[in-house]
């Protein structure tokens, strides 16, 4: 199957149902026409996922089997993160840009640091495939484990089914936008969404991800407003510096309490 589109960024949505993966080999290329003669190919098989950074593909009508084969597929290629919501019967596929991981990066180092002034002792992830069987997949940015971080030392890989979800998941929205339904899924009971400077918390109700003000995993800490210029100075002027400015802000100003 191949297709020719224009598209202005790299997003492609369409309804796609592959031939069976055993015995007839399937092939996927999307070309897509970036002007001035020159084009760019998303390649996704049974052998071979190739997507340019900023990509953004999204699968409709797939089974629980065409993601683990998709993860398969992969191979090599962590970067890219494959999603999987058997209530929509989509897979999401996404190659980060470079910035994505820089500013994921510094802003799992503000987290570890608030929770080192803290005391507490914390379990964290990034990447890391989360399932539940039948159910769902998502590989966020980052996860923490804190309330029951012990539960997962030494595994290789987690089960949903069977292990706690992380206390906390984040992601950062450079490439694409993160869409909450496939962690109410997966019980994940906070979520953060860093999206052009801005952070939002959703926190897990009965009722779904409500948005809010504050953090259950930091209650006494105004995250919302702390933590995103210190992302983006570690963007400007470097890692090492936001960090170390950070955290001699936290010891001149006593923000932290034990909890």
């Amino acid at each position: 199957m191949k297709r020719m589109i224009r598209y202005p960024v790299w997003r492609v949505t369409f309804n796609w149902t592959p031939i069976n993966w055993t015995p007839i080999a399937w092939l996927l290329a999307i070309v897509i026409e970036i002007g001035a003669g020159t084009s760019m190919v998303l390649t996704i098989s049974p052998e071979h996922i190739e997507l340019p950074p900023g990509s953004d593909v999204t699968l409709r009508d797939q089974t629980w089997a065409d993601y683990e084969a998709l993860l398969g597929s992969r191979r090599d290629h962590a970067a890219i993160k494959i999603r999987f919501n058997a209530h929509t019967r989509e897979i999401s596929i996404m190659a980060p840009l470079a910035g994505h991981g820089r500013r994921i990066d510094s802003l799992v180092d503000l987290v570890k640091a608030l929770l080192r002034y803290q005391g507490r002792d914390w379990d964290s992830s990034h990447p890391v495939t989360l399932k539940r069987f039948q159910e769902a997949g998502a590989e966020p940015d980052a996860c923490f484990y804190i309330e029951n971080w012990q539960a997962v030392l030494g595994k290789d890989r987690i089960d949903l089914s069977t292990d706690p979800p992380p206390d906390l998941v984040i992601e950062m929205d450079l490439t694409s936008l993160t869409e909450v339904d496939v962690y109410q899924i997966l019980a994940v009971p906070e979520v953060w969404i860093y999206r052009q400077g801005h952070l939002t918390i959703a926190v897990l109700t009965p009722e779904g991800y409500q948005d809010s003000l504050t953090s259950s995993v930091f209650p006494t800490v105004d995250v919302k407003t702390l933590l995103p210029p210190y992302v983006e100075r570690a963007w400007a002027a470097g890692s090492s510096i936001a960090l170390r400015e950070f955290e001699e802000f936290l010891q001149s100003k006593r923000l932290i309490k034990e909890v």
